[in-house]
């Protein structure tokens, strides 16, 4: 008798393993058919934005060419981070009047809390001169 009931638990024991193995394998499976599905859709979605990216990336570098740019091209610095361009106005003159800070945006962005925190410095004039010499050793 006692062989029937370490029978019978034996085999209940080898049906819940056969069971968790099956169910594991099944989760794989959809986990791995999700992942299939997803992967197309997140690559396109970083092409967007990458694309998105490189274009604001060259308007920015291309805005002081383009129409109603306040500035003359030429008076006007790429730096690109954590500004776009300084603008040393009259310098075409050899006359420097004004240092302009400018920050190119399209659609609707906004300006970033770095970029808010450096306008509001400029603001502030919170803005010297600093004339460093190399050492002569």
């Amino acid at each position: 008798m006692d062989w029937v009931v370490i029978l019978i638990v034996f085999i209940m024991l080898f049906v819940l393993y056969i069971g968790y193995r099956l169910g594991l394998r099944r989760a794989e499976l959809l986990l791995k058919q999700k992942w299939e599905d997803l992967i197309p859709k997140i690559r396109e979605e970083a092409i967007k934005k990458s694309r998105s990216v490189l274009a604001g990336q060259f308007s920015e570098q291309l805005a002081p060419f383009l129409p109603n740019f306040p500035y003359s091209p030429t008076e006007c610095r790429f730096i690109g981070k954590p500004i776009d361009f300084i603008v040393f106005k009259g310098m075409d003159n050899k006359e420097p009047s004004e240092i302009v800070f400018v920050e190119v945006k399209s659609g609707k962005s906004e300006l970033s809390t770095p970029e808010r925190r450096l306008r509001d410095v400029v603001r502030e004039k919170k803005v010297k001169w600093v004339e460093y010499r190399i050492p002569k050793n």
